[in-house]
């Protein structure tokens, strides 16, 4: 789940560390109030999950009330990416002498947490590991042992840091990572994490990403959730507790297990398709969890053909091959499904699917037959 900017500030407040004052707004007679409280001048920010915020227009410095209204009503309903801009961040502005870049992650084959640091903040770190790696300074943690004191001071030397930095970036790093463990963070980034003038080090941005699995010692992950915008499919699979990500393709995928989803996405893009979600149904999954997935995928107006693998291991072919009878007659399926099925039951599952079969419902011998096919018939 990621967290808008706002709420990534306030979870690093509680941390002790260093955010602007500021505050969240829907209106813009309310973003003028609030620019009052938090004081002249003040940072209008759009509050969308995507980056690009700042090209977009999304960001803009106001130095009384009325650049305030007029920035809180320009940025109000602004789409960025996509993303129909509902709330702002009313922040007082900071002056910045330099720019840094942090953050925490998992490194999952090292099976440690990694902290990135650069002297470079402020722009996309891609963009900085693609033209300086060596300026990204990295350090793994071990997760029983933690970040200590000394090996914090090491990695902010290595990373190049103004010396009268090293303090205040050491003290901000280390509640960065107390407030990533604590908080079962899939990811924390500070973007950038800026030098002022008189020099403190203050967190200017933050990007969370919590990881879903540790949703239950969260209860206060509530609120979070109560602000999450989900487009329809989003919002339908939710409901049915499908594992569903929506993208921008036209081959809707359903799959049996992460792997095989991640695997039949990378074979629909390698013959010349694009994936319109990742949907995993996971082991055991029963008719209904398949008919309740093809009827989220359904949803999906881009969708023109909905791709079907399934490796039978825990999960039975027959089962699978039940839901999609089911989910035929039950919802006016709007596009054209190619199923691989192989695996437990996997004949008897053809068996059930084959007086079915037609121009709308194509049985395929191999994944990567399913996914030619179904590359075809989105194409046409």
């Amino acid at each position: 789940m990621d967290l808008f900017e706002y709420q990534g500030k306030q979870l690093f407040a509680r941390y002790g560390i260093p955010v602007s004052a500021g505050e969240p707004v829907d209106t813009v007679d309310d973003a003028v109030a609030a620019a009052g409280r938090v004081g002249y001048p003040v940072v209008v920010k759009a509050q969308v999950q995507v980056g690009g915020r700042g090209k977009a227009g999304g960001i803009k410095l106001a130095a009384d009330a009325d650049e305030v209204r007029t920035h809180a009503g320009n940025i109000l309903g602004m789409d960025i990416k996509g993303h129909v801009v509902e709330r702002l961040w009313i922040e007082h502005a900071s002056d910045i002498a330099e720019e840094y870049y942090a953050s925490f992650t998992l490194d999952r084959g090292a099976k440690k947490h990694l902290g990135m640091l650069s002297a470079q903040g402020g722009v996309d770190i891609e963009q900085v590991a693609d033209e300086n790696p060596d300026a990204i300074a990295r350090i793994h943690v071990d997760p029983v042992e933690g970040l200590t004191e000394a090996a914090c001071r090491a990695w902010v030397e290595a990373a190049g840091l103004n010396p009268r930095a090293t303090d205040g970036a050491v003290d901000v790093l280390l509640k960065l990572y107390e407030a990533y463990v604590d908080s079962d963070c899939d990811l924390v980034e500070i973007n950038p994490l800026i030098l002022t003038p008189d020099g403190r080090v203050h967190a200017l941005d933050a990007k969370v990403t919590l990881d879903d699995n540790a949703d239950y010692r969260h209860p206060e992950w509530e609120e979070y959730r109560a602000t999450q915008v989900l487009d329809e499919r989003e919002r339908l699979a939710k409901e049915k507790g499908l594992n569903y990500i929506g993208l921008d393709g036209s081959v809707g995928i359903i799959g049996n297990g992460a792997g095989l989803v991640m695997s039949t996405l990378d074979v629909v893009n390698q013959v010349g398709g694009s994936a319109a979600n990742f949907l995993d149904v996971g082991g055991g999954a029963d008719a209904k969890v398949l008919s309740n997935a093809i009827e989220v995928i359904n949803t999906d107006e881009k969708v023109k053909a909905i791709l079907v693998n399934i490796f039978g291991g825990i999960t039975r072919c027959d089962e699978v091959a039940n839901g999609i009878v089911e989910a035929l007659g039950r919802v006016a399926v709007k596009a054209p499904i190619v199923i691989r099925l192989d695996g437990t039951n996997a004949a008897e599952g053809r068996a059930i699917l084959a007086p079915h079969e037609s121009d709308r419902l194509i049985s395929q011998p191999t994944m990567l037959d399913a996914a030619r096919k179904a590359v075809e018939l989105a194409s046409n």
